[in-house]
């Protein structure tokens, strides 16, 4: 019997990717440990972690009941949120990032909120450090993003997408786990930046959310990170094609709900601009071989077509078409 079945349930499930989290993993955990919300499970889905983080994840789930682990061979961050939401029990989920720490109120302040208003979704702001630099920097600038009212999913994200500093980042907020259910929504597995599409979808659906500009997650930016790391040659190739899957699939996404939501041209713009950051990996790519062959990945996921069919707005209509003679000259016939 798991020890865990028998703790009524929780108003918040944490579920926490791990992978070699180092030394950091002591400081996330501490900080959700001191969290002043009482009723919450911790699930750590260690990813095949082979640093002392697993050790450790299993010490402090021997020490505390609301703390489990799951153990998996390594397959990501999106199997491991989908193997966390599978056993997960709370009314509410979140995502935190096991190198990243946690205000102590955070889970507290965004579970009354979604409690006072019924939200489907509550999000906070972040603060942004780099390692090696103790300066804090606000992650959503608040001279573009303040504090909402109730707002439906398609409006709270064509607001917040309109700023350009917004984030499309699960652990931001908190998610009624309902919800998740009935979409039957995952996280796609193999896919980097696969918040991305998640979120999108959910807001589509999302009936009710809130934001609140108060910084209440620390993140922390190190080299090592996906979208740090400097790629060229066939690494780029590979890297670049999960920014063509990200807006093949948002594209479906706006074709999918065009007709049941409103959808703002804000949410349109996100999937050329998408597409538009492989434009620009071609241009900086001194690999010739490697920029040919990501050209011929865009013209054939049929990018340009889905580039046109949501570019919205004179600026991104002349920066789209620009890029399009670009790759249109550069391509080898």
């Amino acid at each position: 019997m798991n020890p865990h079945s028998e703790i009524p349930s929780p108003l918040l499930s944490v579920i926490v990717p791990m992978y070699n989290a180092g030394k950091s993993f002591q400081a996330f955990i501490e900080s959700a440990l001191a969290q002043t919300l009482q009723s919450l499970e911790i699930i750590i889905v260690n990813d095949g972690s082979t640093d002392e983080s697993a050790e450790m994840a299993h010490r402090y789930a021997a020490q505390y009941a609301h703390i489990q682990v799951i153990d998996q061979q390594n397959g990501g961050v999106s199997r491991a949120r989908n193997a966390g939401l599978a056993i997960a029990r709370g009314q509410y989920v979140t995502f935190p990032d096991a190198d990243d720490t946690l205000y102590p109120d955070m889970y507290r302040k965004l579970v009354e909120m979604a409690g006072q208003d019924d939200l489907d979704v509550a999000q906070c702001n972040a603060e942004r450090i780099f390692w090696g630099d103790d300066n804090a920097r606000t992650l959503i600038p608040t001279d573009r993003l303040r504090s909402t009212g109730v707002l439906s999913g398609a409006e709270w994200l064509g607001k917040a997408l309109s700023t350009n500093r917004y984030l499309h980042v699960v652990w931001l907020g908190i998610y009624r786990r309902e919800l998740i259910q009935q979409l039957n929504l995952l996280f796609e597995p193999g896919l980097h930046h696969q918040d991305i599409p998640w979120t999108t979808e959910l807001m589509l659906n999302a009936r009710r959310v809130r934001y609140t500009e108060e910084v209440l997650y620390r993140y922390y930016v190190h080299d090592q990170s996906i979208s740090n790391q400097k790629r060229t040659g066939m690494r780029n190739v590979e890297y670049q094609r999960h920014y063509l899957k990200i807006a093949r699939m948002l594209d479906e996404i706006n074709q999918r709900y065009r007709h049941k939501v409103n959808i703002a041209p804000a949410v349109y713009r996100q999937v050329t601009k998408e597409a538009l950051t492989v434009c620009h990996s071609i241009r900086r790519e001194p690999d010739a071989e490697a920029r040919q062959a990501i050209i011929a990945d865009v013209f054939a996921t049929k990018t340009p077509g889905i580039m046109l069919r949501n570019t919205r707005g004179a600026q991104q209509w002349y920066q789209l078409l620009l890029w399009l003679i670009r790759i249109w000259r550069w391509r080898q016939k």
